[in-house]
């Protein structure tokens, strides 16, 4: 991809701000998981993300709207800024639900789940950077989107772990039905991981 015009590199440029918001909000939403409750002012704090997010995922489709020539597909640069966008709001998702449900402290495998629902976005990030020089890159995308394949196996399995150990120890039903719907909420983002590490495996696969 070499000469790209200044209008072709901008959105390579939204795509990096789209992955650094998603990195900062997965980074609270572990620190969240790691507390006692959670309180307004950290579902406020994830609302700005998802605000921040939806602004960049703006700009990506006026400049896809008002850009004649892309540097990739103009339905691929579509989807990838739908589903950058999409993990921010699963993550401020989660939040709200625990918000609302007034939960206590999350258990250990929750935590995890979230930590590999980070690790996830930390290879889509590392993914999308390599966007812009995707015929040297191959490679190195498609490794990321085999780690987010093996973090989402992992999440799986961990998932259902946790669902086993609510219906075995916990003896409150209606703990039993906040917390298997947040964890849920929880492997449905990383579900999600795996949805974007398909589609930048098919757009590298155009290059191939």
């Amino acid at each position: 991809m070499f000469g790209l015009s200044p209008k072709e590199d901008k959105f390579y440029l939204l795509f990096s701000q789209s992955t650094e918001i998603i990195a900062k909000t997965l980074k609270r939403l572990q620190g969240i998981m790691q507390q006692d409750s959670v309180s307004a002012e950290d579902a406020a704090q994830m609302h700005r993300f998802e605000h921040e997010a939806d602004k960049v995922t703006t700009q990506i489709l006026e400049r896809l709207n008002s850009t004649f020539i892309t540097p990739l597909d103009r339905e691929d640069i579509y989807k990838l800024a739908q589903v950058l966008d999409d993990i921010v709001d699963f993550a401020e998702g989660t939040v709200e639900r625990m918000l609302l449900y007034r939960t206590g402290k999350p258990s250990l495998g929750a935590q995890e789940l979230v930590h590999l629902v980070e690790l996830a976005t930390e290879q889509i990030q590392a993914a999308f950077a390599c966007l812009g020089n995707i015929h040297f890159k191959k490679s190195t995308i498609l490794s990321a989107a085999e780690e987010i394949y093996n973090l989402e196996s992992a999440g799986d399995k961990l998932y259902r772990q946790e669902v086993a150990r609510l219906f075995e120890f916990e003896k409150d039903p209606i703990e039993i039905i906040k917390w298997k719907e947040i964890l849920e909420h929880i492997e449905t983002t990383l579900d999600h991981c795996e949805s974007i590490a398909d589609l930048l495996k098919s757009v590298v696969l155009k290059y191939d």
